[in-house]
């Protein structure tokens, strides 16, 4: 059995891509099998983001899969990099390369790097991992792109424990100064960062005040709910004209998918072996769309 086959055994339909709540389930299963094969890390990371991305790559981004560089398609920074392989999975479900690839994530020689990498790969526009960099790069991106009369949108998902980054906050002041009105920034809100708890690490309250104060519209929304982030995302379209960046702080559980993992601090660097990745698979298996 291929690593494809092994995914996608189990479906009694056929596999409906551009169903965000169908590539969700996807990508937290190959989340699963990566760390797993790789003995890589993040997977917590990974499944917060589950439902984020997968409403970005099946309702919201315009791109292209078999013509990448398309000058219209709209650009995604995932600057919380170390959680690339949710990227690399969407990318793979919806045909920007093949899926079997996958299973070389994080070894030797793969063009998979643990951190989302844009070498030779179709459809990343940059390699992150650098916390706090996303952001600057990403209204750099919607700044020039305002300049040449482009109309693409650019996306930047963020961290919780990345906005203790001082170029966070110098970004979207930069975004705010320069209008970027079609720069959507996405805050993947799990309360967590690599240690601890961010109210423990340097509290971000009022979040959404603070991003008000600097000049952007702030939407808050279940980042678990795909039709709540598709309606949160709507509204940052509709922002266009506004002269106001958007915001859109998804409220998500770290580990989201599978019991032991959420909300414990030990899988943002753990990887799933043995007993635990047999106890994870069965939780997702449990939840097959």
């Amino acid at each position: 059995m291929t690593y494809t086959e092994k995914i996608h055994q189990g479906f009694t339909h056929p596999i409906d891509t551009a169903d965000p709540r169908t590539l969700a389930w996807l990508i937290r299963r190959h989340g699963l099998e990566m760390t797993h094969l790789s003995r890589g890390s993040h997977i917590g990371a990974i499944f917060s983001l589950a439902e984020i991305m997968a409403t970005l790559y099946a309702r919201v981004l315009q791109v292209r899969p078999q013509e990448p560089d398309w000058p219209g398609r709209d650009r995604l920074i995932l600057s919380k990099g170390h959680a690339g392989a949710a990227v690399y999975a969407a990318l793979a479900e919806r045909g920007f390369f093949q899926v079997e690839e996958l299973k070389t994530h994080y070894a030797d020689g793969s063009r998979l790097s643990g951190h989302v990498s844009h070498k030779g790969i179709p459809g990343v526009e940059f390699s992150t991992g650098s916390l706090g960099h996303g952001l600057a790069v990403a209204a750099g991106m919607a700044l020039a792109a305002q300049k040449d009369g482009q109309t693409h949108r650019v996306y930047c998902v963020l961290g919780d424990g990345e906005c203790d980054e001082g170029a966070v906050w110098e970004a979207a002041l930069i975004a705010h100064q320069f209008r970027l009105d079609r720069l959507v920034a996405v805050v993947d809100h799990n309360k967590m960062q690599s240690l601890d708890f961010c109210e423990n690490t340097l509290s971000l309250s009022p979040f959404a005040e603070k991003w008000r104060t600097f000049g952007w519209n702030a939407i808050e929304a279940d980042g678990h709910d795909v039709d709540a982030l598709e309606s949160a995302f709507d509204q940052a379209r509709q922002n266009a004209g506004t002269g106001k960046p958007t915001v859109i702080i998804a409220h998500t559980v770290k580990g989201k998918g599978v019991s032991f993992m959420e909300n414990n601090i030990l899988w943002h660097y753990r990887t799933p072996q043995g007993e635990e990745y047999d106890a994870a698979l069965k939780e997702l298996e449990a939840q097959r769309p």
